[in-house]
C-alpha cells in the first residue's frame, strides 16, 4: 500500500482533468462471459448508474470540491478554492482529504501541461493601416495556453501566510515528487514539501492536515523508524482518531514499506481496539489485509479465513457506528464491496453496491488501471450471486 494514499487522491482528481468524452462500455471482467452475468447486472433493473455514467473522479459525492476546483480550473483563478477551505474549517478528515484533492489536481494538471504539445499559433491578421488602431484590427484570437496550475504559484504568491495554500502547496510537491519516480529531484522535491508543510504548522498549530503531509513526505523520503515514530506522536497529539492519517502512516509499517506483515497487522489493530465509538479506524484492519494479499488471490478460502473475516467485520462495524457522510466512508466501502463479492457474501455486497453507486474512483478498482471496468463487474458479480441466493431487484438489501 505505498501507493495507497496517491492512488486515492489521483483517482479523486483525475476525472477531473481527464474525464473521456466517452466511457466505453467493456465486456465485465471476471462474469465468464456469461449473459446471465450481464443480465443480472443490468443496471436498469436495479436502480444503478449505467457504465458510461460512472464517475471516475471521485470515491463519493463532494460536490462543493468539485465546483470550486472546475471553476479554478477554467479560469485559473485560486479564490474559488481557497473559500472552500476556508469553509471546510475544522473539520479535519474532510479538510484532509480535500487538500489532498487540491493538490493531486494541481500535480496533475501541471504533469499535462508539460506533455501537451504547444497549440499553433493563430495566423496573423492584416497589418492596422495607418488610420486604423491596432485594438480595432481583425486578427484571429491567441490559442488558450494548457492549463498548467498557474492558480496554485499565483494563491502562494498573493497569499503567502494563507495556511490552507501551504498545505495544498506542500501537498502538491508530494505528489509531483511521487508522479516522477524516476527524478534525481525526488527527494530534493520532498524536502522542500516537508519544508513548506512546517511553514503551514506554524501558521495553523493546531491543525493536524500539515503534519500528515510532513508524515507523508518523511515516510517517503524512507526516514529512521525514529524520527517517523516521532512525527506520528506529532499527528496523534491532534487527531488520534484520524482516519486519513493512519492511511498515510500504515505503509510505512508493511512489508512493502519498513516493517513487516505483523508489523502492519499490529498498527491497525492497535487503532482499531483504540478508537472511539463513531470513527472509522475499526475497518483499519482491511486496508492492512488488501496491503498484503498475494498476487494469487481468488483462493476462496482465503477470503473466509479468520484474519480477512474479523477485517471485515470490523470494517462493516465501522461503517454502521460511523457518521453516514464521513469523507473516508467510501474508500472502506468499495473496499469492502470487493472482499465481499470474493467470500461470496452477495446480499452484504449488494448493500455496498447500493451505498456507492455513481462513484468508482477509490481502490481497488483504480488499481486495476479501468476503474469503470473494474468496479462494474463486480457489481454485477454481486448482484448476480444474490440472485442466484433468491433475491431480486424489488427486495434488493437497504443501503447503511
Amino acid at each position: 500500500m505505498e501507493a495507497l494514499l496517491f492512488l486515492i487522491a489521483i483517482a479523486a482528481v483525475v476525472g477531473l482533468l481527464i474525464v473521456p468524452a466517452v466511457r466505453r462500455r467493456r465486456e465485465l471482467n471476471g462474469s465468464g462471459g456469461s449473459p446471465g452475468v450481464r443480465a443480472a447486472g443490468d443496471p436498469d433493473r436495479y436502480g444503478l448508474v449505467p457504465p458510461e455514467r460512472l464517475d471516475v473522479r471521485l470515491p463519493g459525492p463532494d460536490p462543493e470540491l468539485v465546483e470550486a476546483l472546475e471553476e479554478t480550473q477554467r479560469t485559473q483563478d485560486w479564490q474559488p478554492v481557497a473559500r472552500l477551505l476556508a469553509l471546510t474549517g475544522d473539520d479535519w478528515e474532510l479538510r484532509w482529504q480535500r487538500v489532498q484533492s487540491l493538490a493531486g489536481a494541481a500535480a496533475v494538471e501541471l504533469a499535462r501541461s508539460r506533455t501537451t504539445p504547444a497549440p499553433p499559433e493563430a495566423p496573423a491578421g492584416p497589418a492596422p493601416s495607418a488610420d486604423q488602431p491596432p485594438s480595432l484590427t481583425k486578427e484571429q484570437p491567441a490559442p488558450a495556453p494548457a492549463p498548467d496550475a498557474r492558480w496554485l504559484r499565483n494563491w502562494r504568491t498573493a497569499s503567502p501566510r494563507d495556511a490552507g495554500c501551504a498545505q495544498v502547496y506542500a501537498q502538491f510537491l508530494v505528489w509531483q515528487a511521487l508522479g516522477d519516480t524516476g527524478s534525481a529531484d525526488r527527494r530534493i522535491i520532498l524536502e522542500e514539501a516537508r519544508e513548506i508543510a512546517r511553514e503551514a504548522i506554524r501558521l495553523a498549530p493546531a491543525d493536524p492536515t500539515a503534519y500528515i503531509t510532513d508524515l507523508f513526505a518523511a515516510r517517503a523520503l524512507g526516514v529512521r523508524r525514529p524520527e517517523f515514530e516521532e512525527r506520528w506522536e506529532e499527528v496523534r497529539r491532534r487527531a488520534p482518531h484520524h482516519m486519513g492519517a493512519h492511511l498515510v502512516a500504515l505503509p510505512y509499517w508493511s512489508a512493502k514499506g519498513h516493517g513487516s506483515k505483523e508489523d502492519a497487522y499490529a498498527f491497525a489493530q492497535r487503532a482499531a481496539g483504540e478508537a472511539p465509538e463513531g470513527s472509522l479506524l475499526p475497518a483499519l484492519p482491511l486496508f492492512a489485509v488488501y496491503d498484503h494479499l498475494p498476487e494469487a488471490n481468488m483462493v476462496r478460502g482465503l477470503y473466509r479465513s479468520a484474519v480477512v473475516e474479523q477485517a471485515v467485520e470490523g470494517a462493516r462495524y465501522a461503517l454502521h457506528h460511523a457518521p453516514a457522510d464521513h469523507p473516508v466512508a467510501p474508500h472502506v466501502r468499495h473496499l469492502l464491496l470487493c472482499f465481499l463479492v470474493r467470500a461470496e457474501r452477495y446480499a452484504e455486497a449488494v448493500e455496498q453496491v447500493r451505498a456507492v453507486d455513481g462513484y468508482v474512483g477509490a481502490l481497488p478498482w483504480v488499481d486495476g488501471g479501468d476503474p469503470v471496468a473494474e468496479y462494474a463487474a463486480y457489481r454485477a458479480l454481486a448482484v448476480a450471486g444474490y440472485e442466484s441466493l433468491g433475491g431480486d431487484a424489488a427486495h434488493t438489501p437497504p443501503a447503511h
